[in-house]
């Protein structure tokens, strides 16, 4: 349990924010989950409601309380759309703090974040002995998508189609970097973030590909952790400091002049988490962190807004169609919507087609797909119907979690469409 001091300053602070919410509902018309359930109780001007009387109601349904604001797709939908401004994330993020702090964490989550997921070391041991084992419990199911599922019944399985652990993680394959400058060149510091580490490994060979071709210098350093957004979203405090810590160790002394990664969660986490939630009263960290996250850019923000990437203007063979699915954390918090649009573009063998409702979250949320599956299930298959509508071969997405659940939903359809990332397009163009 947390000490009731940080719990009474994560309530004041929480209070401070709540204030400037009109319950205009503006809200209302772009929540996933309220266009899936109806429930206004799902929405934000309702989680706010609830929790303006959250001291009161801790002591009285704590745990109603807690499954109310974990019923939350962290999409961002609503704090795009709010004319007030309110910083709907970072409440939300901290009332999960406060909860888990009278709770406590539930044993498997500080088993997962306190043992596990600050040890970068025995995390990636771990998993790397579980790439090697997993075909035990699994078997793959669409050779196109790259998905497996369970091989028995299991709970935490369930019926889903994932892509299975790669063979040979990037960090194994590429296990530091620290190329020199050319003259007049830049530099970037590469962060792959876990499950392009882990499970896409291809994702962050393509992005060093595309680096390389463009004379971009890249600083990977070893013994990088998670971004602390797993923990984060579920209230562990703690952790999150901890992984936010371990991260700043590796980059925040090097010599670069962005950070660059392909994971739309690590960019916001990274941008608006890290300096906003982990700084603490420490004026040196929180300047760190400030100065980190104003170099922090996607990767297809980078190569079109910085490299000012061009294509060939070779004609192409157009043998392909490409549709795009935008991450919440890359347009809704980061307003990246073009960029990875015009990175599929320097691939003159595909034609762009705009799917409906590209902009529309995927249902997958991080956790939220762990713990409410079929809700998660039942928005995932709007986009899979949106998605083969537009008649492309491939969906491109520039996120990691987005492409583990758009995979799910069309590996179970019995759908032929390749899910890659943006970076992926281009990097096949290349030498």
């Amino acid at each position: 349990m947390a000490d009731v001091r940080e719990l009474h300053r994560l309530l004041l602070e929480l209070d401070d924010q709540l204030v400037s919410c009109m319950r205009c509902g503006m809200c209302q018309a772009v929540c996933p989950l309220y266009a899936e359930t109806g429930r206004e109780a799902l929405v934000a001007r309702g989680k706010i409601a609830l929790l303006e009387h959250l001291a009161h109601e801790m002591i009285k349904d704590p745990v109603g309380v807690k499954d109310k604001v974990e019923t939350c797709l962290l999409c961002g939908a609503c704090a795009a759309n709010c004319p007030s401004g309110v910083k709907v994330l970072d409440i939300f993020l901290k009332a999960r703090a406060i909860l888990a702090g009278y709770l406590g964490l539930p044993p498997f989550k500080k088993l997962i974040f306190r043992g596990l997921l600050v040890r970068p070391g025995l995390f990636n041991a771990l998993l790397s002995l579980g790439s090697k084992f997993q075909g035990l419990f699994t078997k793959p199911v669409s050779e196109m998508l790259g998905s497996s599922c369970a091989r028995f019944s299991s709970e935490a399985l369930g019926d889903r189609h994932f892509p299975a652990l790669a063979g040979e993680a990037l960090h194994k394959a590429v296990p530091r970097l620290d190329e020199p400058r050319k003259p007049g060149g830049l530099k970037v510091a590469f962060f792959p973030g876990c499950m392009v580490d882990k499970v896409f490994p291809r994702v962050g060979r393509a992005v060093l590909k595309v680096l390389a071709h463009h004379g971009v210098a890249v600083f990977l350093p070893d013994g990088q952790a998670c971004c602390g957004i797993p923990a984060l979203s579920s209230g562990d405090r703690q952790s999150f400091d901890k992984l936010v810590d371990l991260n700043l160790e590796r980059f925040g002394g090097g010599d670069f002049d962005y950070l660059v990664t392909p994971c739309a969660t690590c960019t916001s986490t990274i941008k608006k988490f890290w300096p906003g939630l982990a700084g603490g009263n420490d004026p040196a960290k929180r300047e760190a962190l400030d100065k980190l996250a104003a170099k922090t850019l996607d990767i297809n923000a980078f190569l079109v807004d910085v490299v000012k990437v061009q294509g060939t203007g070779a004609p192409g063979a157009h043998d392909r169609k490409v549709t795009i699915h935008d991450p919440c954390h890359l347009k809704k918090s980061l307003g990246v919507a073009a960029q990875p649009r015009a990175v599929v573009r320097l691939n003159p063998n595909v034609d762009l087609v705009e799917m409906a409702e590209a902009d529309v979250c995927c249902g997958c949320g991080g956790s939220f797909t762990l713990l409410h599956y079929d809700l998660a299930g039942k928005i995932g298959k709007k986009k899979r119907d949106n998605i083969v509508a537009s008649g492309a071969q491939t969906v491109a997405t520039g996120c990691p979690a987005c492409m583990l659940q758009i995979t799910d939903m069309l590996s179970k359809s019995g759908d032929q469409v390749a899910v890659r990332h943006p970076v992926e397009l281009y990097a096949e163009t290349l030498d």
